[in-house]
């Protein structure tokens, strides 16, 4: 198993000083931790994609293209892209570009998107949500294996007979697919044989292990073998030397992203006993030490069969430095335990 981080460069304020850290500085920050990543061995490291002020990147492949100038092995991907509200050409281009830059470290995470804000900005309509997806996943997919390319749909001018550059640095590019747990996209994801990640920020990852299935099943009905389907499961929390120094780091940027959804999407707002019964063991936040934090990853990997897990650590603009010592500890003490368990 790979293990690596994910991130939405998050800069809201801090719960406990009303601090809100500059752009700039996030953005630096981030390259600083993609660096660090690189050094210790870790597999990848993504970037979401957002339009809103409390975050930082609303174009990743301009970020992951900075970070391809500082790091040599560590595959730059999205996390993820707004594929709903692109245009299918420009963004292969921006990834291919990046691939080129990198020699073979891009991959282009596809998918909805937790946010809408994208659509009305671009000029796309909601009601169109499903319909935009699909159109435009496909194309993208043609475009990695078709030059020239003929095309027509809905929601962009056609393509006639048009060669698209510059081409990945391998012949191919990197193409997974999102999802927050919705069946169809796995029932897709494994139609076309693409690497699937699930995006679990609440409940226990247990409850994804049928949409694995799922994804595996569909994609050998489809022709394709098991060493051509991917899982990436995707987990919150914060590793730290100390269990009980994680959980306390965590939990007020954590409740800041409650409060969030409950403002956005009418969610109740967690108590602290709720959020201390999901961080024990590392039960569904893993917020924890080393240990506790590798013996969950090991425990859902074996579960799901997954090939990475993704660590999402800087929630509500968790500080710099408890970020950094959190992807030291990833890559010096859980990665070595869960490759000696899972190779």
């Amino acid at each position: 198993m790979e293990l690596g981080i994910y991130s939405f460069a998050d800069r809201h304020r801090d719960p406990s000083t009303g601090e809100q850290v500059p752009v700039a500085t996030a953005l630096a920050q981030t390259l600083e931790r993609i660096r660090l990543a690189d050094e210790l061995g870790l597999a990848f490291y993504g970037l979401g994609e957002h339009h809103l002020e409390d975050f930082a990147i609303s174009s990743p492949a301009t970020v992951l293209a900075a970070a391809a100038s500082v790091t040599e092995r560590i595959t730059l991907s999205s996390a993820v892209t707004v594929l709903s509200t692109e245009d299918p050409v420009r963004l292969y281009q921006q990834f291919t570009t990046l691939d080129q830059l990198s020699r073979g470290r891009a991959e282009l995470l596809a998918g909805r998107g937790s946010f809408t804000e994208s659509f009305p900005l671009f000029g796309a309509s909601l009601r169109d949500y499903d319909e935009l997806f699909e159109e435009k996943l496909e194309l993208l997919l043609r475009l990695d294996r078709e030059n020239p390319i003929t095309w027509s749909g809905r929601f962009r001018a056609p393509l006639e007979d048009v060669s698209v550059f510059p081409r990945p640095y391998r012949g191919r590019l990197r193409v997974s697919v999102g999802t927050g747990g919705n069946p169809e996209s796995s029932i897709r994801a494994g139609v076309l044989g693409l690497p699937v990640v699930y995006a679990v920020i609440g409940g226990e990852p247990e409850r994804f292990a049928p949409l694995v299935d799922l994804y595996r099943r569909a994609g050998e009905a489809a022709g394709h073998t098991p060493e051509d389907l991917h899982v990436t499961m995707g987990g919150i929390g914060l590793v730290a030397r100390e269990s009980q120094r994680a959980k306390d780091a965590f939990y007020p940027y954590w409740l800041e992203t409650m409060k969030y959804g409950a403002r956005a999407r009418g969610w109740a707002v967690p108590s602290r006993s709720d959020y201390d019964a999901w961080a024990e063991g590392a039960r569904s936040i893993f917020a924890g030490s080393p240990d506790e934090v590798a013996e969950r990853m090991i425990s859902v990997g074996r579960l799901v069969g997954a090939d990475r897990y993704a660590m999402q650590m800087d929630w509500s603009g968790v500080p710099h430095r408890l970020v950094m010592e959190g992807i030291e500890l990833l890559g010096t003490e859980v990665l070595p335990r869960v490759r000696a368990e899972l190779g």
